[in-house]
């Protein structure tokens, strides 16, 4: 087994003078970096063609560009090189001129050429972490990065600045003063033990009330309603399925198959299908939630027992979300009988989200803008995804990962929150519509079912930005032709 023989050092890097050679999008990644840990650091940055969103630092940050090939002049008065350029002859020439040179230098993606590796860091407040894999991996290293970021308190600076100020009030020799700050200490680092006789009554009595439940219900439904009237109701309902219940199967193995692999735009695919196909826009969307209450509510609990989940998140979008959803419903019901006008309205909806989907793919980098009114937001995506049948997670989940929130924990609170906003549209589309559409939601919950592991499967062979840039271009043109049909048919 291997052993990582590097000395991890913490430099004041404000001191140093960093020159880096490259303007593409591995430098300004390095730059990005180099700026969060040590934002006064001088750089000089050479490079004959300069990413826009490099130009921007120069109004905040010490950087001087110079457009321009490398020569070997640059390393003059330099202390640390930094070389981003992609090409492998390149960055040998310049790593021998820095060589002679006695400088230190990192060569992106080139371990072998490297004499220092810049790894992940965690910062919170005074504490700073920084991560390294010896140059193998820095995937696993952004991984670790994001659990110690999720795991550790954002006040535990607080921790550090009075622990010393402890330390400046403890009198005595050093030994008497290290003893004393690991008692204080000694907390973090106790191991809860359980043993065989701690058991926690709370989850057993939950349990035992559960299946009690379950009990109660069964002998319930099976009082009211005796097996050989069940029997005779799933009888009569086979009966009435027809042709269509296949193609609403379709339709949900489409939608599952596309959600599978990207994990997103089940909703706007099986809502623009139901659209193509005739249905109104309020049983479609009452049909798509439906059948998004199970494959939300079972990809909810799955976040949620993995620690997906950040609870004020959580919080904050679910109580609004599901108003928006009500209120979407509630409208889109009530102009049920305007179809004529509503359909090309949801079709531009489901055309926005096809460009929104493509744009997502072909833009690269975006500024970060945070997201103050977090509530509206929420509130505004279950609107729109109880009108267009689908976009809680397109319009929430984009912006607030976008804004730099952590990508694990906004998925996972999204998708928990999605269940209770499909529950609420669905509620509100069966309490004015009735379930006349329940041909549809059952195909295509049975679709999604069928589809579910085979996507599953591809979702790990296929290639993630075409599939999505397809997907948008599909939506994109039923779109187009639903506003058409509409309009001019």
């Amino acid at each position: 087994m291997s052993k990582n023989n590097l000395f991890p050092v913490f430099l004041k890097l404000e001191q140093f003078h960093v020159l880096v050679v490259g303007g593409g999008v591995v430098a300004l990644e390095k730059l990005t970096a180099l700026w969060k840990s040590s934002p006064k650091t001088k750089v000089t940055l050479v490079a004959p063609l300069i990413n826009p969103e490099i130009l921007h630092f120069q109004e905040t940050k010490e950087l001087t560009i110079i457009e321009r090939a490398f020569e070997e002049e640059d390393l003059e008065g330099k202390d640390v090189v930094i070389v981003a350029v992609g090409d492998i002859p390149t960055s040998e020439t310049i790593r021998i001129a820095a060589k002679k040179q006695n400088l230190l230098i990192n060569v992106a993606d080139k371990p072998d050429l490297c004499d220092f590796y810049l790894g992940s860091i965690v910062t919170k407040g005074d504490l700073k972490i920084a991560i390294s894999t010896n140059g193998k991996s820095p995937t696993f290293a952004k991984r670790l990065k994001e659990i110690l970021n999720d795991n550790i308190a954002d006040n535990v600076g607080e921790s550090i600045e009075n622990l010393n100020k402890l330390r400046g009030h403890l009198e005595g020799d050093f030994q008497y003063k290290v003893d004393k700050l690991n008692e204080v200490t000694a907390s973090l680092v106790q191991k809860n033990e359980k043993k065989w006789y701690n058991v926690d009554l709370r989850k057993i009595v939950l349990y035992t009330l559960g299946v009690f439940g379950i009990l109660v219900a069964g002998h319930i439904l099976f009082t009211l309603l005796p097996p050989k009237t069940i029997w005779n109701c799933t009888c009569t309902a086979v009966n009435e399925l027809d042709g269509d219940f296949l193609y609403f199967m379709l339709g949900g193995f489409i939608a599952q198959m596309i959600d599978g692999a990207l994990g997103m735009a089940y909703g706007v695919s099986a809502t623009t299908f139901l659209l193509s196909f005739g249905i109104s826009p309020a049983v479609a969307s009452m049909s798509v939630h439906a059948s998004e209450i199970f494959t939300s509510g079972v990809s909810g609990l799955m976040h949620l027992k993995f620690g997906n989940v950040n609870s004020k998140l959580f919080k904050v979008i679910v109580l609004p979300g599901v108003i928006g959803s009500i209120l979407g419903a509630y409208i889109l019901t009530e102009f049920e009988n305007y179809n004529t006008y509503i359909k090309p309205i949801v079709g531009t909806y489901t055309l926005i989200l096809g460009i929104i989907i493509i744009v997502k793919v072909v833009r690269k980098h975006q500024k970060r803008k945070k997201i103050k009114h977090v509530g509206w937001l929420a509130t505004a995506g279950g609107f729109l995804d109880a009108i267009g049948g689908g976009g809680w997670g397109p319009v929430v989940s984009s912006t607030l990962i976008a804004s730099g929130k952590t990508p694990r924990l906004v998925i996972g609170s999204v998708n928990l929150a999605e269940f209770f906003v499909s529950l609420a549209s669905s509620f509100t589309f069966f309490t004015l519509i009735g379930g006349s559409g329940w041909q549809t939601i059952l195909g295509l919950i049975l679709g999604g079912v069928c589809a579910a592991p085979i996507a599953a499967h591809l979702s790990k062979k296929l290639n993630v930005k075409a599939m999505m840039i397809f997907v948008g271009i599909v939506v994109i043109i039923v779109s187009l032709r639903i506003i058409y049909m509409s309009i001019f048919k």
